[in-house]
């Protein structure tokens, strides 16, 4: 099998073909001749089943990370927990440390009049649960979870319809068109674009004919190398069509999304690590990143995450990059944890930030030891249910540094484990 047909069926949305391609990647690349695990992080990875730019899916994800000898690797989906079981196990055949969440976005009602990470939308942002240890939920948190599907699925039906009468004759069936570009039914935006231009290439088989269609929709020049879909004509598609100005955007309010209190509640009861997202410093709302971090702690936010890549410039020192070691240093002084990651859900986006960039490199100890603990957590929550926020964890480490020190200790030390027996073995003749 050439390198090229094992990717595509590591990535294929049939879990079975994922499975053989993995059998045959291992016996290709042994473990003898892998990496070891280094200091390199990216625990904000998302998936095919939201979007992900390479169209990777969970498994291909953990053997990319295998191939790259990252510290730790964690996904991180909008509004399912689809991924999570197939990279946890993958990620232990490997000898890969992980963790898991999802991200959806919420309504925060202290913050209605300022932005704070969603551009142009007041009161809205995203927002995450972390180092979520398990697929299997609770039966509320079961129903707090179809209910964010189900609300962005009707959403997407809303917009697919506004944007239907504005790129006529090119029009979508959201069943027919849309969910077959997904895996498990859980499509975005970036699907609905890569389906209407998959649509307009099927409906205008010249290329001066599509160039003018998307000329006249999209009210810019088309040049011949964009067609029939890059990732540029993409991201022109879903700036005209569905991001705030454009013809089906609606703008969101209230009962649009969950409270951010509600979806920490969900996090929580769900094992996992209720998780701030930071932006870049720039909005009202993350100007008031004190009061802020205020509003969410009191719910149970005991994270920030942090996308690096898109926050400075090497060699440029500009307000982006003081807001970047601003937003670091009020974190640490909180004591909560700093996830990071380049996301990988836009084409181009890169794999693994920059640690060796004098803007990152001080804080690659930091960031290592911050995954640490969300690998920790995983297990410890996901096996013995003594994750870092549970009642075990607060009664024997009252002192949030020193739980810290403990689950960077153990997500150091303890090596993945390739089966759960092998992981009930391994916790048999662990003394914790």
């Amino acid at each position: 099998m050439t390198t090229a047909d094992l990717t595509s069926q590591l990535n294929d949305f049939d879990v079975h073909t994922r499975e053989t391609a993995l059998k045959e990647w291992q016996t290709a690349y042994p473990s003898a001749a892998l990496p070891p695990a280094g200091d390199e992080v990216n625990v904000h990875l998302h998936t095919f089943y939201s979007f992900n730019g390479e169209n990777w899916s969970p498994t291909q994800l953990a053997v990319r990370a295998r191939e790259r000898g990252l510290g730790v690797a964690g996904i991180v989906d909008f509004d399912v927990l689809d991924a999570v079981e197939e990279f946890w196990g993958v990620a232990g055949r490997l000898g890969l440390r992980a963790c898991a969440g999802i991200e959806t976005r919420v309504f925060v009602p202290e913050f209605a009049d300022r932005v704070i990470n969603s551009p142009g939308e007041p009161g809205i942002a995203y927002h995450m649960g972390i180092a979520m240890p398990r697929r299997q939920l609770a039966a509320s948190e079961e129903t707090f979870l179809a209910k964010l599907k189900a609300t962005a699925a009707a959403r997407n039906r809303e917009l697919l319809e506004r944007v239907n009468t504005y790129l006529a004759p090119v029009t979508l069936d959201y069943e027919q068109d849309v969910l077959p570009l997904t895996p498990n039914g859980n499509a975005t935006e970036r699907h609905i674009c890569k389906a209407y231009a998959q649509k307009a290439a099927a409906t205008f088989a010249e290329p001066d004919q599509l160039a003018d269609y998307w000329a006249n929709k999209l009210e810019t020049d088309i040049a011949p190398s964009d067609l029939p879909g890059t990732p540029a004509l993409l991201d022109r598609i879903r700036a005209k069509t569905m991001k705030r100005g454009g013809v089906g955007y609606v703008k969101p309010d209230a009962s649009s999304f969950p409270l951010m209190a509600d979806m920490n509640a969900f996090v929580l009861g769900a094992g996992g690590i209720p998780c701030l997202a930071w932006l870049d410093g720039c909005s009202d709302g993350e100007q008031a990143m004190e009061e802020l971090l205020d509003v969410a702690m009191s719910t149970g936010v005991m994270a920030l995450n942090i996308i690096p890549d898109r926050n400075f410039t090497p060699g440029l020192e500009d307000e982006k990059v003081a807001n970047l070691r601003n937003v670091i240093a009020l974190a640490q002084d909180r004591q909560i944890l700093i996830p990071v990651g380049t996301e990988m859900n836009a084409p181009g986006q890169k794999f693994v930030d920059d640690f060796d960039s004098a803007e990152l490199a001080p804080y690659r100890p930091l960031f290592l030891q911050h995954a640490h603990i969300l690998y920790a957590h995983m297990w410890l929550e996901r096996y013995l249910q003594r994750g870092f926020l549970s009642e075990w964890a607060q009664q024997t480490y009252p002192d949030i540094k020193q739980r810290m020190a403990y689950f960077a200790e153990q997500g150091a030390r303890t090596e993945p484990q390739p089966s759960e027996q092998a992981w009930q073995d391994k916790l048999a003749q662990m003394t914790l």
